[in-house]
């Protein structure tokens, strides 16, 4: 009875016909295409566009401008300071992570994740909290003459706090992937702790690395809200993307429209550059692969 039933079922079932799955497939590569035409690209071309509305002369100028490049100083410096300290901590919290077993593990997991879930505006506020004038460790500041919010070790600690998970999170699924067998094998050999992370570690996960690194760099260039709270407004003392804002609320839009593509001309090569490595990877996988079954 069971097999019938089975058999009437599926003989039932609706069968998708080539028409069917080419209308399928063109309908979601349409939806997808007007998609990234409408909420990418038409707005990055709107930039370029006004940022090159009245000529290459106006555009240079405002990229020119010594507060336009000392808010790129400003910006390249903490991505400079930001991402080393996101490879320590992203190499050390995967390797404890997948390496160790500890109480509080899982708690450990759930806050890598917190700046994902949190506003940067709220972690902006919570530096004020605890750093400010009024905050708890403020009236200690002053007295030492140390300033972290309105300065940039202010805006070191929003900028890491919001970048934080990148390696992490690029690491963590690679390495429970790969397991410690490797590790395992090379500390059984006689190598070190250090040699078995430099030599069997490290070369494995590299690209995650990278990739983790590439995107750390993108989200510190553009970080806004967490900084923007513990910044002082004065221009050529602010990162480019709080630059852009304040030319924009002084209505010199063909000012913030220029500095705007010159972060979206980062964007761009930080994608470029993610690319180039995946291909990279791609190719030497590919390598691997056909030495392996020779």
């Amino acid at each position: 009875m069971a097999g019938h039933v089975s058999h009437h079922s599926s003989s039932h079932a609706p069968a998708q016909g080539p028409t069917e799955r080419l209308a399928i497939r063109c309908l979601l590569i349409g939806l997808a295409l007007l998609f990234v035409g409408l909420f990418l690209l038409l707005p990055l071309a709107s930039v370029f566009g006004e940022a090159f509305g009245r000529g290459l002369k106006p555009y240079l100028e405002a990229l020119r401008d010594p507060r336009t490049l000392e808010s790129l100083r400003l910006t390249v410096l903490l991505a400079v300071i930001v991402v080393p300290l996101n490879i320590v901590f992203g190499v050390a919290a995967a390797w404890a992570i997948t390496r160790f077993r500890f109480p509080g593990k899982p708690l450990l997991v759930t806050l890598i994740d917190l700046p994902f879930a949190i506003s940067p505006v709220v972690v902006g506020v919570m530096l004020l909290v605890l750093f400010g004038a009024q905050g708890y460790f403020g009236p200690w500041l002053r007295e030492h003459d140390f300033r972290i919010v309105f300065a940039l070790p202010g805006m070191v600690l929003a900028t890491l706090f919001v970048t934080i998970p990148f390696v992490a999170r690029e690491l963590i699924p690679l390495m429970q992937s790969r397991g410690p067998d490797l590790e395992e094998a090379a500390l059984t050999l006689g190598a070190s702790g250090w040699q078995t992370f430099w030599h069997v570690t490290l070369p494995g996960v590299r690209w995650a690395v990278l990739y983790g690194v590439i995107l750390a760099n993108a989200r510190a260039m553009g970080e806004f809200g967490a900084v923007y709270v513990v910044s002082k407004p004065v221009p050529g003392e602010i990162p480019l993307a709080l630059w852009v804002d304040t030319l924009n609320s002084e209505h010199q839009g063909t000012a913030a429209f220029a500095v705007a593509s010159l972060l979206a001309f980062l964007a761009i090569a930080t994608l470029v550059v993610k690319a180039w490595l995946e291909s990279r990877q791609h190719r030497e996988m590919a390598r691997g692969q056909t030495s392996h079954s020779e």
